[in-house]
């Protein structure tokens, strides 16, 4: 929150133990889901860990896509919300979908 309310990207520390992805793996989870955007890795067998844990996967790209689209057919619709695949998105989906294509475009997956 700190870092995020200064402007800053949040990335978590170490894992000491690189003999350990499982470890790793759980550790940059638990700071995905708080909001960091990456996590320093030591040793490179924890490079591979990571990339897996913050970047997103082709099914996440392509939902966020769908997002985007559907919202700018519901804009042009005079819309202000729509569902989608059974769920409501509205105006705050799209800052987080244009985030997601944004990141995987430039991971070179997107």
């Amino acid at each position: 929150v700190a870092a995020r309310a200064n402007g800053l990207r949040p990335v978590d520390g170490p894992y000491g133990d690189f003999s350990d992805p499982d470890g790793y793996r759980a550790a940059a989870k638990r700071a995905a889901v708080m909001g960091c955007e990456g996590k320093w890795a030591i040793h490179p067998s924890q490079i591979t860990l990571g990339n897996e844990v913050f970047s997103p996967s082709e099914a996440e790209v392509t939902k966020a896509r769908r997002i985007l689209e559907a919202m700018e057919q519901a804009q042009k619709d005079g819309k202000g919300a729509v569902a989608l695949d059974g769920r409501l998105i509205d105006i705050a989906s799209i800052k987080q979908a244009e985030n997601m294509v944004r990141l995987a475009e430039q991971l070179g997956n997107g």
